[in-house]
């Protein structure tokens, strides 16, 4: 497996391509870009190492992370997956709430709906679909063979926010602690903001936990 990260939009949101070397398939990870110039440096990736793109996967349904779905599926043709107590943010009432806020965002609705326990493949990269509530409803994370992408459940040295609606303290510790924590420590964790850790240094040194 290869990731490559990009930093884009407003809250400097982690944007992952997800691949595998073997076949060239990959998928894009939480496409948090506002501006075309954005979409285009992560595309230019794509077509740089002549990637098919598979899926187009949401770790939640937030503007930051979901804005620029519409952007790649219109370059790619790929679907968009968010799980499924997430998907109503990409229409209707949840596309008003994040304009109140001054987001501009571009997503279809979702064209598969996620739920704990899914697989998926990307090429020779299986990735298990970890539902982990409590940043929002339905917010997941996406674990492969040593590591696992978090979105906004985890950070280095922090853990995701739990004051905006659907969210909740409890649930967001129970899902650290009972599907993160319980992972080998030499997991590595790829954040929705900021930089990549472990397993084993948030265990030994978040304060959170």
């Amino acid at each position: 497996m290869f990731v490559k990260r990009f930093t884009v939009g407003p809250l400097f949101t982690n944007c992952y391509i997800i691949g595998c070397p073997e076949t060239g398939k990959a998928l894009i990870l939480d496409p948090g870009f506002e501006t075309s110039l954005e979409a285009r440096k992560v595309l230019s990736e794509v077509h740089r190492q002549g990637l098919e793109v598979l899926y187009i996967v949401n770790t939640h349904g937030h503007p930051d992370h979901v804005a620029g779905n519409g952007l790649v599926k219109k370059e790619t043709g790929a679907p968009i997956l968010i799980h499924e107590l997430d998907a109503p943010m990409l229409t209707g009432e949840g596309m008003e709430f994040f304009r109140l806020f001054g987001f501009h965002v571009d997503s279809p609705p979702a064209d598969r709906l996620l739920r704990d326990g899914d697989i998926l493949h990307v090429g020779e990269v299986v990735l298990t679909v970890l539902h982990t509530p409590g940043h929002s409803r339905g917010s997941i994370c996406l674990l492969g063979r040593d590591a696992v992408f978090v979105g906004d459940t985890l950070f280095a040295g922090s853990i995701g926010r739990f004051d905006l609606p659907g969210g909740s303290y409890q649930e967001l510790m129970k899902s650290i602690r009972e599907r993160l924590m319980t992972l080998p420590d030499h997991v590595k964790v790829y954040p929705g903001h900021g930089p990549p850790t472990t397993i084993g240094e948030e265990r030994r040194s978040n304060p959170f936990l």
